[in-house]
């Protein structure tokens, strides 16, 4: 039986827009606080695209980052994968955009839309082009631009969203570094509790969705909340026991940073250091399939992160979905 090769991250960009929407920008918009959006999420800014600005173009210019770094050029890629929830259009997928706006010629590509769990399901589907020896480089990117389907009159979700795109290059592992093993899971039970109703085939764009905002973020806090902390946990424990771990051998905890109390809940439980979670909602919000991305890149700024430690990455989003991703840091 052929060996399958492992896949390795050899390269990590992240491109959020320049603009910024404050605690006390949002003040003026609805009824809240700094100290209230603080306190209930760890947030203090998120960046905002402007106006005609879409997730291919943040994606596009992570994935430049990434390219640069490794001195590559565009066409050096075999698949470029785009994880988002908010593509340009229906169609064509972003993946086909982004792959025109870099010039890569002879590369394919598509779109995987898990919400928040976006990035780590991307991770696992572009490794698997790795591991059968399909393809030798494939660029994983999670981008959203989550301002573009926000209601910034609805205090429960307009507080929470950013946009932010990051991006890995995969490559194949000549030892055992790279990713290890990972865990997905499905609740289809909980869809209503983060949606977006109006656009699809259910729920045709008409004068009337528009009205009833069904083209915006839906939330049932409370639920996603409970969700959240409670399963995130759940997987990363049987993820780390089925490999011999414990969350104390855990070198760098990259949880999805959709609010700092289920982070902390999530290390908390799992038993990982403190110094060894890295976090940076406060200065990004919740950028969906961004968020892990550029939190990688944060634990690089950081210094966080060196070749062998052990990294474990997890996630929940709408659906719900649950992700984790453990792997062996490779440079």
């Amino acid at each position: 039986m052929k060996q399958l090769t492992r896949a390795k991250i050899t390269g990590v960009g992240a491109y959020v827009p320049p603009d910024t929407l404050t605690n006390a920008d949002l003040e003026k918009l609805v009824a809240t606080t700094d100290e209230w959006i603080l306190e209930r999420t760890g947030i203090r800014e998120r960046h905002i695209a402007a106006k005609g600005v879409a997730s291919s173009d943040l994606a596009t210019e992570a994935a430049k980052v990434v390219l640069n770094s490794r001195g590559l050029s565009p066409s050096d890629l075999d698949a470029i994968i785009v994880a988002t929830v908010t593509p340009d259009m229906f169609f064509p997928s972003t993946a086909c955009l982004v792959q025109n706006k870099l010039g890569a010629p002879n590369v394919w590509g598509f779109d995987l839309s898990a919400a928040c769990s976006a990035f780590v399901y991307a991770l696992q589907t572009g490794a698997q082009y790795i591991a059968t020896g399909a393809h030798k480089r494939v660029m994983v990117i999670g981008a959203d631009v989550m301002s573009s389907i926000i209601d910034y009159t609805d205090r429960a979700t307009c507080i929470i969203f950013g946009d932010g795109a990051g991006a890995v290059l995969l490559e194949p592992s000549e030892d055992e570094l790279g990713l290890i093993d990972f865990m997905h899971v499905v609740d289809g039970s909980g869809g209503e509790s983060l949606f977006m109703p109006g656009g699809g085939s259910l729920n045709p764009t008409s004068h009337e969705t528009v009205d009833r905002k069904m083209h915006f973020v839906h939330q049932d806090g409370q639920a996603v909340f409970k969700f959240a902390v409670r399963h995130m946990a759940e997987v990363c424990e049987k993820l780390l026991e089925r490999n011999g771990f414990t969350g104390k051998d855990v070198d760098v905890f990259i949880p999805h940073q959709a609010n700092l109390r289920i982070i902390k809940a999530t290390g908390d439980r799992l038993g990982v250091k403190p110094e060894n979670v890295i976090i940076n909602i406060d200065r990004y919000g919740n950028t969906t399939a961004g968020t892990i991305p550029l939190a990688m890149n944060t634990a690089l700024e950081e210094k966080k992160l060196k070749k062998g430690d052990l990294v474990l990455l997890a996630s929940v989003g709408a659906g719900y979905t649950v992700g984790a991703t453990l792997l062996r840091w490779a440079y």
